[in-house]
């Protein structure tokens, strides 16, 4: 009996070992991201500059590899079913909170080992620039008057942003499926539909250029790329909401290795080079550190739980 529980104390001590010495050693080749979105979009470009920005840090290439389908779920999927030796890693955006629960994705924030959100943008309410509407509770007066006349380009099916303002003001608005926010805005512009939900980066160039209006932003503060765009908590209605991308290993990486990324992912985001991609596409920098981030991910799930159910 002491003869196996010496032979275990060993093998447990070798293991303890190997996992050091590994984790001393990392990164020794190469590193893949994972990006479930196509390449060109917003999360992509994140993703990439972001690789960019930590391969000298880390003293590696990291390639990004586009696996899309699902609306972030064959991606996230994927990378979380990797081997957990931190040569693999994913973008995680907060699909990984709301797919999951509508039982669109097997796989969810458990599978993974959160290592530092990146970015967290609000939604912003849009309208042509020659709308009826100046304030978000115009906007609410009339769809009170009419349940269900306003046309929403809606840039995702269901739609949290716009679900948040139905659940909470008590109205009804006409949602017009399109595929993302490339087809949603042309629609507002071309007056096919009359207001959408977008994060601001998605339309900066129309409301610069005066094409679109915005009605409110979705934050507990204004934000710094539209300052002029009240809060929605401003004009009195108390809604927050947007979207937010991470990096996550798969579970059971180690914790060192999970360490010296996030280390890493630190000093990325506050290069000049991350900072000036991001401060261009109306992008906000949210660095959360391991357990922040997992905190935020798992109260995230429970508001999205609400109108899931």
């Amino acid at each position: 009996m002491m003869k196996k529980l010496f032979k275990a104390a060993l093998i447990s001590a070798g293991l303890i070992m190997s996992a050091t010495s590994f984790a001393a050693d990392y990164p020794a080749k190469n590193i893949r991201l994972i990006v479930p979105f196509g390449a060109g979009g917003g999360t992509d470009a994140v993703g990439r500059t972001l690789a960019n920005s930590a391969k000298d840090i880390l003293g590696t290439s990291i390639s990004v590899m586009n696996r899309t389908g699902g609306a972030g779920a064959v991606g996230m999927s994927f990378g979380a079913r990797q081997r957990p030796d931190g040569y693999t890693l994913t973008v995680v955006t907060r699909e990984i909170a709301s797919l999951p629960q509508m039982g669109l994705m097997q796989n969810d924030a458990d599978d993974f080992e959160l290592i530092r959100m990146v970015n967290l943008d609000p939604a912003v309410i849009l309208v042509p620039a020659d709308s009826p509407f100046n304030t978000v509770n115009d906007l609410v007066a009339e769809a009170k008057k009419a349940p269900g006349k306003i046309k929403f380009a809606s840039t995702a099916a269901p739609n949290f942003y716009l679900m948040a303002l139905e659940q909470d003001q008590d109205i009804k608005l006409n949602a017009v499926p399109y595929n993302g926010s490339s087809e949603a805005i042309p629609s507002v512009l071309g007056h096919h539909t009359q207001v959408t939900m977008v994060t601001p980066g998605e339309a900066i160039a129309q409301l610069r250029s005066g094409q679109l209006k915005a009605l409110g932003v979705m934050s507990e503060e204004r934000i710094s790329y539209i300052p002029d765009v009240p809060t929605l908590k401003e004009q009195g209605l108390d809604i927050t909401t947007g979207t937010w991308r991470g990096i996550g290993a798969p579970k059971g990486t180690p914790d060192e290795i999970i360490e010296i990324l996030g280390n890493a992912f630190d000093q990325a985001m506050a290069s000049a080079e991350f900072k000036d991609f991001m401060s261009k596409g109306a992008m906000t920098i949210h660095p959360l550190k391991a357990q922040e981030f997992t905190d935020f991910v798992n109260k995230d799930a429970e508001v999205l739980s609400k109108f899931i159910q």
